[in-house]
C-alpha cells in the first residue's frame, strides 16, 4: 500500500469532471430524453391498500384518442414467486395504496391521463395491515396468505416473512454479572430517501425485438437483469443507458417503470417515456422501514459491557425484504460484548415494498442501542466517549455477525472526538448535547474497468458505476496516481451495458473501493504493457524496466544509454510495438473494510412550541484514505442532514385505510438550509489493508449516528427521554405536557 507521503494525486481536491455540465444545466437526467414519435406512459394505481382484483377492463382505454398501448398484469409473464414482478404491476391482489394496476401510452400526457380514467377495475376491498403490532399479533389479517416464516410450510402462514438470530456467550450470566442494566424500547417511522429527481425512463424496441432503456438509476446492469426477469426476456436483448442521476441514496437500486415502458413500446412500435410525479414517488416507491426495537445492555461499575440483547422488527412493506440483516449486523458492531443475543424480524404490512436507504437498517437499530448506551453512561457517571472507548471494537475484535475486524478506526474517531474543540467547549446555555457512534460494514461485489490511452497520452477510464457522489473524480485520481500522470490528463466516463464490463450497483459504499480497485488494476495492466514496449524499444529485458512518474526508465544499475519514455511517447509509437494501449480489469472485490463514525450535536428545544433548533453538529469518520477529501466531507455532511431530518421531522403518516396523508415535500418535512448549522467534519484515516490505496467506503455510515445523537441531545436538555422518533414539535410538546 502506498504511503500517504508518497501520494501526489490522491488526497487533492480537483474539480469534478461532470461539474461544469451540471452547473450549466447541460447534463441530461432521466426525464430529459426526447425521441421522435415518442409516446407518454402513465400508470393507474390502486385506491386501496389491500384488495383483490376481480377484473380489469381495458377496452375503453384502448379505444381512446391518442392511445397506442394499454397493459395490465395479464399482459406480462406469470410472476410466480417473483415479488419484484408483482410489485411492478399487480396481478390478483393490490397490496398497498398506489400499487400499479395498469398503464397506458398515448401521444400526449393529457390523452394518457384521460385514458386512465376509462380503465375499469372491480375490487374486493380487504382490511389493511398497517403496523408492526397489528401484523405480528395473533390472528392478524395476512398480507400474503402463502407467506410462511423462513419458508417453513409446516407452520401456519404469517406476516413475519423471515426471522434471524445472532448469539454469543451466556446472556443471562452476563446480565447477572452487571452492576447496571438499561432496558428500553424505541420506534422509528418510515422515511423516504428524499432524492430530488423523480423516477423516469424512456424505452424503445426495434424490429429485431432488441430493447433500449434510458433511465436514472444507481445500477444499470441491475436494471437490465431485473427488467429481463419481469418480461421473461433474455438479458442480452436489453440495453440500458444510464442518465445522470439526481440523487438516489439506495432508492434507485430497483425498477418500477422500466418493464412497463418496454412492454408498451413493443406494443406501439414507438418510444415510450414514463415519469413519476412527486406524489407517485412517495406513494409507490420504496422508502425505508419503520421499526420497533427493544434493547437491553448491562455493564460493571467500571463501564465494562457484560451483556446486551436486541429484538428488532422491520416493516418490509407488501413483499419480503426489509433490511433486517444489516440492522442485526450493525446494532452492536462497534463494541466488545462477550454475551449477546440479536433477533430480527422481517414483517409484511400493506405499505410500499421498502427499498434501501443509506446504510439500510442500521440507523434504526443503532438509534435504539446508542440511546441505551447514553443512559448507561448517565447511570455510571461516565463521559459518553469514555464509556464507548472502554468497550470499543478494534483490530482483532470479532463482530457480532462473525468476522474478525482487520485494522479499523473506531478508537481513533472516539479519541479525535474527545479532543475536538466542539466537544471540549461548554454546552451552550439552555441547550443539550448528544453523542452517538455509527457503523456500516461496507461491501465489495463485482466491478470492471477499462483504461484506454490515446495517441497523445490522454487516458480514458471507462467503468459502469453511476456517479452519485463524485466517483468519476475518484476514479480519475486513482488512475492519475497509479499511472503517474496529471489528473487533467484523464477523463472518466460511465458506460452503458454494452460499452463497458459488468458492474454491480452504486450502493453499499462499494464504488470507490471496488470499481476503484478495478481502475487501479487496469492502470497496472497499462503500465505492464508500457514497460514491455519500452524494453522492446531499448532491446532490454522487461525485468530491467521500471515505471516512475509516468515514464518508463531503466532500473537502477541497468547500464543503458536511453532517454525515459513517457506515456505519450509510448502511445505515439503503439502501432509499431503491438497496437493500441488498452488496460482491463474485472474482479469481485473482497475486504471492503468496516467504517465507523462519531457524531455529536448541540441543540435547543423551545419548550413553548416543541420546535428544535440544531445549533451545531460535528461528524468524525474513518475513510481509510480520502481519495478526494471534499467529496468525503460532502458524504459526511449529507448523511448528517438526512439523519437530522429523520430524527426531527420526517415520517410517513397514514390514515386508517392505509392512504399516505403527506405525499409531498410541503407535508413531508425534509430539512432545508435555513434549518441547519454548518456541519463540521473531520476525516480520520486508518488505511484499509485490502485496497491498494487504503480506501474504505464512506457513503453509508454518515446517516447512522445522527438519529441517536439528536435523541440524546434532546434528552440532555429536557432531562427525560422521548423514546420514539421523530422528535417533531407535536410529539415533544406532548411529552413535555405529560411530565408537567
Amino acid at each position: 500500500m502506498a504511503e500517504a507521503v508518497d501520494l501526489k494525486a490522491i488526497g487533492t481536491r480537483p474539480v469534478r469532471p461532470d461539474g461544469i455540465e451540471k452547473v450549466t444545466g447541460r447534463a441530461a437526467f432521466g426525464a430529459d430524453l426526447n425521441l421522435p414519435g415518442m409516446l407518454y406512459g402513465k400508470v393507474l394505481r390502486s385506491p386501496y391498500a389491500h384488495a383483490r382484483i376481480k377484473s380489469v377492463d381495458l377496452s375503453k382505454a384502448r379505444a381512446a384518442d391518442g392511445v397506442l398501448a394499454v397493459v395490465a398484469g395479464a399482459d406480462f409473464p406469470d410472476a410466480g414467486r417473483n415479488d419484484l414482478a408483482k410489485n411492478v404491476i399487480a396481478r390478483d391482489k393490490v397490496l398497498y395504496h398506489g400499487h400499479a394496476v395498469a398503464a397506458v401510452a398515448a401521444k400526449t400526457l393529457d390523452e394518457a391521463d384521460a385514458a386512465l380514467d376509462l380503465i375499469e377495475v372491480d375490487y374486493e376491498v380487504l382490511n389493511p395491515v398497517l403496523s408492526l403490532d397489528e401484523a405480528m399479533a395473533e390472528g392478524a389479517t395476512l398480507v400474503n396468505e402463502n407467506q410462511h416464516t423462513n419458508g417453513d410450510t409446516s407452520k401456519p402462514a404469517s406476516n413475519i416473512a423471515a426471522m434471524q438470530k445472532f448469539e454469543r456467550g451466556d446472556v443471562e450470566q452476563g446480565f447477572a454479572e452487571a452492576d447496571v442494566v438499561v432496558e428500553s424500547e424505541h420506534r422509528v417511522p418510515t422515511a423516504h430517501q428524499g432524492y430530488i429527481e423523480p423516477h423516469a425512463c424512456t424505452a424503445t424496441v426495434n424490429e429485431d425485438g432488441k430493447a433500449t432503456i434510458w433511465c436514472c438509476t444507481q445500477g444499470h446492469f441491475e436494471v437490465r437483469s431485473l427488467t429481463a426477469a419481469v418480461l421473461g426476456e433474455r438479458v442480452g436483448n436489453i440495453k440500458v443507458i444510464p442518465s445522470e442521476i439526481g440523487g438516489g441514496f439506495g432508492g434507485k437500486t430497483i425498477i418500477y417503470l422500466e418493464p412497463l415502458a418496454v412492454k408498451m413500446a413493443q406494443m406501439a412500435g414507438r418510444p415510450v417515456k414514463m415519469m413519476m410525479s412527486r406524489e407517485e414517488v412517495f406513494r409507490a416507491t420504496g422508502p425505508t422501514s419503520a421499526t420497533w426495537c427493544k434493547v437491553k445492555i448491562g455493564a460493571k461499575n467500571d463501564g465494562t459491557f457484560t451483556a446486551a440483547t436486541a429484538w428488532l422488527a422491520y416493516e418490509a412493506g407488501a413483499y419480503p425484504g426489509a433490511p433486517t440483516g444489516p440492522g442485526c449486523m450493525s446494532v452492536l458492531a462497534p463494541y466488545e460484548v462477550p454475551n449477546l443475543l440479536i433477533e430480527g424480524n422481517d414483517v409484511l404490512v400493506n405499505k410500499p415494498k421498502v427499498c434501501a436507504y443509506r446504510a439500510p437498517g442500521a440507523p434504526q437499530s443503532m438509534h435504539a442501542m446508542e440511546c441505551a448506551i447514553d443512559e448507561l453512561a448517565r447511570k455510571l457517571g461516565m463521559d459518553p466517549i469514555d464509556l464507548r472507548l472502554k468497550n470499543a471494537a478494534a483490530e482483532g475484535t470479532q463482530a457480532p455477525y462473525g468476522p474478525t475486524f482487520p485494522p479499523i478506526g473506531l478508537k481513533e474517531c472516539l479519541q479525535a472526538a474527545k479532543e475536538h474543540p466542539n466537544y471540549t467547549s461548554p454546552v451552550p446555555e439552555g441547550a443539550g448535547r448528544g453523542l452517538a457512534v455509527g457503523f456500516w460494514f461496507n461491501i465489495g461485489m463485482q466491478s470492471s474497468a477499462e483504461v484506454r490511452i490515446s495517441e497523445d497520452g490522454m487516458a480514458t477510464v471507462m467503468e459502469g458505476s453511476p456517479d452519485i457522489g463524485g466517483s468519476r473524480a475518484g476514479m480519475a485520481l486513482m488512475a492519475a496516481e497509479t499511472l503517474g500522470i496529471p489528473y487533467e490528463q484523464i477523463k472518466a466516463h460511465v458506460g452503458d451495458t454494452e460499452s463497458t464490463g459488468f458492474c454491480n450497483v452504486t450502493g453499499g459504499s462499494r464504488t470507490t473501493f471496488a470499481t476503484g480497485m478495478a481502475v487501479v488494476q487496469a492502470c497496472e495492466d497499462i503500465i505492464a504493457q508500457c514497460k514491455q514496449r519500452a524494453a522492446l524499444t531499448w532491446d532490454l529485458d522487461e525485468e530491467q524496466v521500471d515505471w516512475v512518474d509516468g515514464e518508463a526508465v531503466p532500473k537502477p544499475g541497468v547500464n543503458a544509454d536511453v532517454k525515459p519514455l513517457s506515456l505519450a511517447n509510448i502511445a505515439r509509437s503503439a502501432g509499431r510495438t503491438g497496437g493500441p494501449l488498452l488496460g482491463r480489469a474485472s474482479l469481485n472485490a473482497q475486504g471492503a473494510g468496516a467504517s465507523f463514525s462519531v457524531n455529536w450535536t448541540d441543540l435547543k428545544v423551545d419548550t413553548e412550541t416543541g420546535k428544535t433548533d440544531v445549533l451545531a453538529f460535528t461528524a468524525i469518520q474513518d475513510a481509510g484514505r480520502a481519495i478526494h477529501p471534499s467529496y468525503v466531507e460532502g458524504q459526511m455532511q449529507g448523511g448528517a442532514v438526512q439523519g437530522i431530518g429523520w430524527a426531527l421531522n420526517e415520517e410517513y403518516i397514514y390514515d386508517k385505510d392505509g392512504v399516505m396523508e403527506n405525499a409531498g415535500f410541503l407535508d413531508y418535512r425534509v430539512p432545508v438550509a435555513s434549518d441547519l448549522p454548518m456541519i463540521d467534519t473531520q476525516i480520520v484515516e486508518v488505511p484499509n489493508p485490502s485496497h491498494p490505496y487504503g480506501v474504505r467506503g464512506v457513503g453509508e455510515t454518515p446517516i447512522v449516528a445522527p438519529l441517536a445523537a439528536v435523541s440524546n441531545a434532546v434528552r440532555d436538555q429536557l432531562g427525560f427521554r422521548i423514546d420514539d422518533l421523530p422528535l417533531s414539535p407535536p410529539r415533544v410538546l406532548a411529552a413535555i405536557d405529560e411530565r408537567g
